[in-house]
């Protein structure tokens, strides 16, 4: 099967074939955990997942790495990012929205990032993503790969790429690599300013050229600081993720770099320069994919307005007035394809609940029929070959989802192909359920405390078909306002009370 993906560094959408036969090395850039995550970081992140679980799909060993960065990101005039966490916390301490002994020090950087480092892994394993569950050994956290930025730092220098400039700080010299703006466009001349927008015009009168960035920064005062050749101080924005990529995938070039359209500059321009300059050699990734941005009722969202969603806000019902399911939020996140805007809405949060919803009945049907015995089934099936060859296609998920929803409404005459088929697609869109082929050992502890809910309301429904065969009608609304209120539907028929779980 011949795969196309649209590669930004080029422009243009080309064959895929890996380095290594059979296995693919991807990187992702991660979240910056000073912050609860939003719906456009998992909007990326996703994105992300649904790659490698394609590539799964079709017989690649996918290696995955996505980075913590759990260092500040330094803007003259303004505090460290850090900083201002530090500064939330306190309130949201204050406030009892932070359990106590959550943070015992909020001035301390490193149980901040740590804090938001756990809060991001429990709400990425409510969605199904992947590589929250290969924690640490897969998401490495910048703080660790201090000496190896220091090292990529002092090569940068010898091989004249990087300078030490008057006032001691390191910079990457852009006009040492010719293809400098070749990811995002831009060229030297209209490059006025720092990437990154972090160097005050004090600052820029020290460098070669106005497009030098920082790797390195000495600052005794800095909230976090290491010893260096270059004296104490922190690492530049972008120096992280070419060494944390080239140490975990243990690659100079890899196959697919992932992110958001906001980091093609000067994050991802820049991290080009660095592991070329390097290395020496030609490209860093073969392959640039970028999700482009989401909006919220076709706007930015926007803090002020109302519409700036964490993922929490959207579990927590912020949203829709009532708790959504992260199998609808999952599904509401990927459903667009990843190179146009998503529009993010309570009516499209609707639908894909509706979406959902077909999909668990029908999954809930065929487990009935066959106790759960799927037939082994492979991309030579008809349904599954066309599944996989829209998302080749460079990832066409409206395709993907309209083959999946005419499978769906579909009766299906041999159950257990039919299981067998929808294992593979879920393998995919992990909707149905969210965390198929997950190790829960690994999960937070959302899914122990789920299993429970459901087994007790379950039971309730037991009382409930007793009561109502004792004539005990007024228990039996009692027992039917308790599985409710637990978040479930029920449904009374001649075979007894079924529940569903409440979507949206």
């Amino acid at each position: 099967m011949q795969i196309r993906f649209y590669n930004s560094l080029t422009k243009r959408l080309e064959l895929f074939e890996s380095l290594k036969l059979g296995v693919v090395s991807m990187y992702s850039c991660g979240p910056t955990v000073y912050d609860l995550a939003h719906i456009g970081n998992f909007r990326t992140f996703l994105f992300g997942d649904l790659l490698r679980r394609f590539l799964e799909l079709v017989g690649y060993r996918v290696d995955h790495v996505m980075n913590i960065t759990d260092v500040g990101h330094m803007t003259d005039g303004e505090e460290d990012r850090m900083t201002q966490a530090a500064a939330r916390m306190k309130e949201n301490k204050k406030s009892g929205r932070v359990a106590e002994g959550a943070v015992e020090n909020p001035d301390d950087p490193y149980q901040i990032a740590e804090y938001y480092t756990q809060a991001f892994l429990a709400d990425a394993k409510k969605l199904g993503y992947k590589i929250a569950f290969e924690y640490p050994q897969r998401v490495p956290k910048a703080t660790n790969h201090i000496a190896g930025m220091q090292e990529m730092i002092g090569e940068l220098i010898r091989r004249g790429h990087a300078y030490v400039a008057d006032d001691g700080v390191v910079y990457f010299s852009v006009e040492s690599f010719p293809d400098y703006g070749k990811l995002s466009g831009n060229t030297l001349d209209n490059l006025q300013s720092g990437a990154g927008g972090r160097v005050s015009e004090e600052n820029q009168s020290r460098k070669r050229h106005p497009a030098d960035f920082m790797l390195w920064k000495p600052d005794r005062h800095h909230i976090m600081k290491w010893d260096s050749p270059w004296g104490v101080g922190y690492p530049g924005w972008h120096i992280e993720c070419s060494v944390m990529a080239r140490k975990l995938l243990q690659r100079d070039v890899i196959d697919i770099h992932t992110g958001g359209e906001d980091l093609i500059f000067p994050h991802h321009e820049c991290e080009i320069a660095q592991s070329c300059g390097a290395t020496g050699n030609k490209r860093f990734a073969n392959f640039w994919l970028h999700a482009r941005f989401l909006f919220v009722n076709g706007e930015k969202m926007s803090k002020s307005k109302g519409t700036f969603y964490t993922a929490r806000d959207v579990f927590e019902g912020k949203v829709t007035g009532k708790p959504v399911h992260p199998a609808v939020l999952r599904y509401e996140l990927t459903k667009a394809h990843y190179r146009t805007n998503l529009d993010f809405s309570e009516k499209g949060l609707q639908d894909s609940a509706i979406a959902v919803r077909r999909m668990i009945e029908m999954r809930q049907s065929l487990e009935q029929r066959t106790g759960g015995q799927a037939a082994a089934v492979d991309l030579t099936h008809p349904l599954l070959e066309r599944f996989a060859k829209a998302l080749a296609d460079d990832l066409n998920i409206a395709e993907a989802l309209a083959i999946v929803n005419q499978f769906v409404r579909t009766e299906h005459r041999d159950p257990y192909e039919a299981l067998g088929v929808w294992k593979r697609i879920n393998s995919v869109l992990a909707v149905a359920p969210i965390h198929e082929g997950l190790n829960y050992d690994d999960a937070d502890d959302s899914a122990g405390s789920e299993e429970e809910a459901l087994r007790q309301a379950e039971q309730w429904c037991r009382e409930l078909d007793a009561a109502r065969k004792e004539k005990n009608y007024s228990r039996a609304d009692e027992l039917r306002k308790k599985i409710q209120d637990a978040g479930f539907e029920v449904r009374t028929g001649k075979d007894g009370t079924t529940i569903q779980r409440v979507l949206v």
